[in-house]
This record gives structure tokens, sequence and C-alpha cells, in this order.
């Protein structure tokens, strides 16, 4: 198996829904990180295999192939392909999962892997509505066995099971959302985002054009009081959109590279691609496959939970990461370190490839070994990957 490096690893700003990013096309700003991946190292853009995309609501104009249609929109040749993948909120993990492994396998050498979702344009349950040509509804995407089998997936009911299982109370929420928001606050104050963030023009609340540079969904002062005042969630207990992850826009993309075509350009990786797996978990439950994954990739690599230096687990819900983190004995020191969704939010498609750029860069501020990123998913799924910083 060849080794896999990451060269290069870029994402937008995160734009709240209808925010700073609402007028562009996905494959637009898809295709301003497949761009600037390649120009940070200045790629002979000949070089590329494939272009791999996450993302989840595929109809519109994510449709038709938004990882093609985001070549076509970019500087890469028309003879480079591109395909789109969807294991909804760790569709970007599993798009460098991909591509790491069509390199590992000798089939290829460069793949960007990458991930595009425009929640202004297509929120979540998008693909409840959608019309055939002949007017009709197209059906419900989720099938009637799963539907008889589990009912409707409701992924905040799921949260607040997980939250009564592992008794994890409303106040631990609270304070891990009012954290989330702090630690996003202060790495971007302290420009911890800057090096993988790519400034775009966006447009403000009036429809002015500006440059956008930070991700807008944090807030500042949050507050339990502020948090109880909040809406309940319906079918839920205590769960409020405060302890849920923010609807966004967002792209990101990384450079994957075998280590022959790295040495043969002279290129100085970022990481290296240690070990990926993914399972598949309890669909009622739906949210807890990052407990069962995390310990998988860690025996692929050969490695224990104190080697990580950084977890990057989604923050979908607030219950979820705390639910992993007391499954597992994990340091909590070490998890979502400069915040997570609560507070940068969950462009779904992107997260994964957004969470491995953050976690990436992070690696190398701090001088670390070891990140491992993962992610629930709808339907009872989680990817994960662990990243050793070269």
């Amino acid at each position: 198996m060849n080794d896999v490096f990451v060269v290069s690893a870029v994402r937008t700003p995160v734009g709240k829904q209808k925010g700073i990013l609402r007028e562009y096309s996905a494959p637009a700003l898809l295709a301003l990180v497949l761009n600037e991946a390649v120009e940070r190292i200045k790629l002979d853009v000949n070089q590329v295999d494939d272009v791999i995309t996450g993302c989840v609501y595929q109809i519109g104009e994510q449709g038709f192939n938004i990882a093609r249609m985001g070549v076509l929109e970019s500087k890469l040749p028309v003879t480079i392909g591109g395909i789109s993948v969807n294991r909804q909120c760790g569709s970007g993990l599993s798009a460098i999962q991909m591509g790491a492994g069509m390199i590992a396998s000798g089939m290829m050498d460069t793949v960007i892997a990458s991930g595009c979702e425009l929640m202004s344009k297509y929120g979540i349950a998008s693909d409840l509505n959608c019309t055939l040509s002949n007017g009709q509804n197209a059906g419900h995407p989720i099938s009637k066995a799963y539907l008889d089998r589990y009912g409707i997936p409701s992924q905040m009911v799921s949260a607040q099971a997980i939250a009564n299982q592992w008794k994890i109370p409303k106040e631990e929420c609270q304070d891990f959302a009012i954290s989330s928001h702090g630690k996003a606050l202060a790495a971007t104050q302290n420009g911890y985002f800057k090096r993988e963030i790519l400034p775009v023009q966006g447009l403000d609340r009036d429809g002015n054009g500006i440059l956008c540079e930070t991700d807008e969904p944090i807030r500042a002062g949050v507050t339990r009081e502020g948090l109880d005042a909040l809406k309940v969630i319906p079918g839920t207990e205590w769960i409020t959109a405060g302890l849920s992850s923010t609807v966004t826009d967002g792209a990101s993309a990384v450079v994957l590279m075998s280590g022959d075509r790295v040495n043969k350009l002279g290129l100085t990786p970022l990481v290296r691609v240690v070990a990926s797996a993914v399972v598949g978990s309890d669909p009622k439950l739906m949210l807890t496959g990052p407990i069962t994954a995390t310990p998988k990739v860690l025996k692929k690599a050969g490695l224990s939970m104190a080697d990580i230096d950084i977890f990057e687990v989604n923050e979908a819900f607030a219950p979820i990461p705390l639910a992993w983190a007391k499954e597992l004995k994990a340091d909590r020191e070490k998890l979502n370190v400069n915040g997570g969704a609560l507070a940068l939010g969950h462009p779904v498609g992107n997260s994964g490839c957004r969470l491995s750029v953050t976690a990436i860069y992070e690696l190398h501020r701090r001088n670390a070994r070891y990140a491992l990123v993962t992610l629930c998913t709808g339907g009872g799924q989680a990817p994960a990957t662990i990243f050793e910083r070269v």
C-alpha cells in the first residue's frame, strides 16, 4: 500500500443560512476551493487524476454531479472528472477516505477530495419535496423497509435519547455549547483559522459586497440564560437550536498525493493519512457511530486514545461528542479545541472535509502529531480518519 499525504488544504469561511455566501451557486463555491487548493502548491492542474466531492442534498444546482460541475467552473481542465458522494454528514470525510484509498492502491497519484453544501438554497430535508417532470412527487427518499422497522428518523429525538441514555444533563450540554462558541471566538480572534480560510467575496445583510474572512455563525456572550430562552424542539425534553449545529453554507478541499508523486514534485506534505474506518450504527439512536468508529480506526492505526493529540468529533448536537467522550473516557481538553459545529456551523456535506482541514492546521500550530476526525450521520453511520503531521 502506498503512503498517502495531504499536500494542500483550504476552506471557505462558514456562512449562516441566507448569510454571506447566499448568492453563490454551489458549483461556483466549490470551484473557489478547488482553484485555491492547487494554487497554494503551484500544482500543474494536469497532474490531478480525479475530484471527489461530498454533498448531501444532491438536487438543483447541487445535483447532476456537483463535483463535475465544480471542475467545469474551476481552472481545472475538462479532462479531469468528478464524482459526488453522499454519506450524509460524513460525506466530506468519506470523499477524503475514497481518494486516499485510490492512491493507496496505486490506481491514482493525485486526487482532490472536497465537500460543498449550500444550505441557504437546499436546507435540511430538501430532498423530501422533489417533483418529477410530470409534476408528481418523487416519493420519500427513505425506504419503506426502513420506515417500517425504525420509524420516521429524527436526529433531534435521537440526540435527546442519547443524552438520556448516557445521563448527560441539559446543563452540561449548555456549558459545552457555551464553550464551543468561546473557543471558536478565541481561535478567530487569535488568527488560528487564518491559514485554512480562503477569503471570499460575499454579501452583508443589506446586499453590499464584502470580503468574508471569518466564520459567520460564531456568537459572543452565549449564556445558560440565553440558551434557556430558546424554544424546545418538539419531540424532545430540552434540546433547542442552541444545542444543535446551525444550518450553514461552505466548501473545502484537500489535495491528496502519493509519496512517490510528493517526492517527484518536491512538495512538503502537511499530514499523512494513517488509517480510515467506517461503521454502521443503530438507526434509531442514529448518532452514536463515532463511539464505535473511533476504536475501530485506532486499532487499524495501532494507536490508543492517549496517542491522539486532537479529536474533532462533529457537534451535530451537544450530547453527541459528550456521550462519545464519556463512553471512551476521552480527554476533554483534546476535544474540538477550537470549537465545533455548535459555533462554526454544519454545512452537512462539507463538514467532514472542513473538520479535517481545521485539524490539519491545528496539528501544525501545536506541533502535535496525531488528529482523529469523526462524524455521526443520518441513518446511523460514522466515518473516522487519523492524520499524522509530517
